[in-house]
């Protein structure tokens, strides 16, 4: 069983900045695909960006120049920093933990872009 917190989301204005943070319980999580999420009410949840054990990094399209994820593992945690932020980018983030078979969540956070 993996937990994983996230932390970091809050009110912004458009334009500006926030880094969000999701700490992993257990002594794998080098080993751990960490994820990052968005879900909008209604919506699907979908992937913002994603980075494997070997720091590949993979971004929507819509995160791509803006956000930044990044991974710590000595800390167990794995970061989006997110920059030049939009209305649009309302949503609750979730973080995820994939290994092998193995799919874990976090509760979400949320993250408001509005003037």
């Amino acid at each position: 069983q993996v937990q994983l917190v996230e932390s970091g989301g809050g009110l912004v204005q458009p334009g500006g900045s926030l880094r969000l943070s999701c700490a992993a319980s257990g002594s794998i999580f080098s080993r751990y695909t960490m994820g990052w999420y968005r879900q909008v009410p209604g919506q699907q949840r979908e992937l913002v960006a994603d980075i494997s054990s070997i720091d590949n990094t993979w971004y929507a399209a819509f995160a791509k120049g803006r956000f930044t994820i990044s991974r710590d593992n000595a800390k167990n945690t794995v970061y989006l920093q997110m920059n030049s932020l939009k209305p649009d980018d309302t949503a609750v983030y979730y973080c995820r933990s994939v290994l092998g078979g193995d799919v874990y969540w976090g509760q979400g956070t949320q993250v408001t872009v509005s003037s």
